[in-house]
């Protein structure tokens, strides 16, 4: 399939683009919330406006009253969310967990999507055990108890997990830490009898909480899937999360190019524009090159994934660990372009700079997913 957008793909980038950089604009939304210790590090309002322009329900397929669209159309809003570094819980929600609710019962999807497609709920993920991305362990356990299971245990970096209404949550049903089965997925409500939350603002500003799971009893209908056969449900929602997160990724790079380039076309130095220097266009050059070919490989991911095709894993972390060495090198550049200005919080290259940090370790760093990508290759 060719790396390019159809018709009405451009045309969806071309409204998203336009919404997000009036709506979802710095100074309007992540400046605000920020600047104003806001606990929940994003603004409900906007939220119900992405639900107004369709966003929230682009996964959820139509009989369920969504837009059935694909990941490809799911990356061009998270792109544009990502050039505009807009706070908000479309990955979590709108890609991660509807990802997983697809694969629930009639009953799951039924009482979780409509909340969310209206803009009225926000969903998170709780995967992560540690300071690292490494699903393969999981220890968090989910024990039979009466009709349910009890469960006990603990998850890292929820991100927005105290603001979710409700938490996918992977638990181990059997076996051991590090089997590949024995895994099962559930929706944990926010108000479950056990759960507490830990709030951290991240280095973007955005915010996560540490859970804690202390016997927190769930009834059969929390479960997503089948019981031990979740590890299928689990991969399936880490590859949209991952092409997800690459599409975000090549957002940042993006809006932090295009700013540097800006500020090469003003600034003067010895009496000429430093984008005169020769120097300068060659690392400029540079930078474009390496952000369209993550932009790329981030659109073959999408389309693998939307096509259900065997090379998605695979693809998802050459995307991710791409994407990551791209979007570091326009964050860096942008600092050092700008010169001592880019250190302050006046300006916004840095902010690109912390997004791009926090994003990079999301759902596994670039040193996971080469990693990924050697094994799968057989190297």
């Amino acid at each position: 399939m060719p790396l390019y957008y159809d018709d009405d793909q451009a045309m969806l980038a071309e409204t998203a683009q336009q919404f997000m950089a009036e709506e979802g604009a710095i100074a309007k939304q992540l400046r605000h919330w920020r600047d104003r210790d806001c606990k929940d590090g994003f603004g409900h309002g906007l939220w119900k406006q992405f639900a107004e322009m369709g966003f929230t329900g682009m996964l959820v397929d139509e009989d369920d009253g969504g837009l059935g669209m694909g990941h490809v159309e799911a990356g061009i809003v998270l792109e544009n969310i990502g050039r505009n570094l807009t706070p908000s819980p479309f990955l979590s929600s709108s890609v991660l967990a509807v990802t997983a609710l697809k694969h629930g019962s009639d009953d799951v999807r039924g009482r979780w999507l409509p909340g969310l497609i209206e803009g009225e709920k926000v969903y998170s993920v709780a995967i992560d055990e540690g300071a690292k991305h490494r699903p393969e362990t999981i220890a968090c356990k989910a024990e039979k108890s009466g009709n349910g299971f009890r469960l006990s245990g603990k998850k890292d970096f929820v991100v927005y997990g105290a603001s979710s209404e409700m938490i996918v949550v992977a638990a181990r049903t059997s076996g051991d830490d590090s089997d590949s089965d024995g895994i099962t997925l559930f929706a944990v409500p926010q108000d479950a009898d056990g759960m507490s939350h830990d709030s951290v603002r991240l280095v973007d500003s955005s915010m996560a909480s540490h859970v804690a799971f202390d016997g927190v009893e769930l009834d059969g209908d929390a479960v997503i899937g089948e019981v031990d056969g979740g590890r299928e449900v689990l991969n399936a929602m880490l590859m949209a999360g991952r092409v997800g997160a690459s599409a975000e990724g090549v957002g940042v790079a993006q809006g932090a190019m295009d700013m540097t380039v800006d500020y090469l076309k003003q600034r003067k130095q010895f009496g000429k524009l430093i984008g005169e220097f020769q120097a300068l266009q060659h690392r400029a050059a540079h930078l474009y090159s390496e952000v369209e070919i993550a932009r790329a490989v981030t659109i073959k991911a999408a389309q693998l994934l939307d096509g259900g095709s065997e090379k998605a894993d695979l693809m998802a972390s050459v995307a991710k660990a791409k994407v990551a060495k791209a979007a570091g090198l326009a964050v860096k550049e942008g600092v050092q372009m700008h010169g001592g200005i880019g250190m302050t919080d006046e300006y916004d290259i840095g902010l690109y700079m912390k997004r791009d940090r926090a994003l990079q370790e999301f759902l596994g760093d670039q040193y996971y997913h080469a990693g990924r990508v050697a094994e799968m290759s057989g190297y």
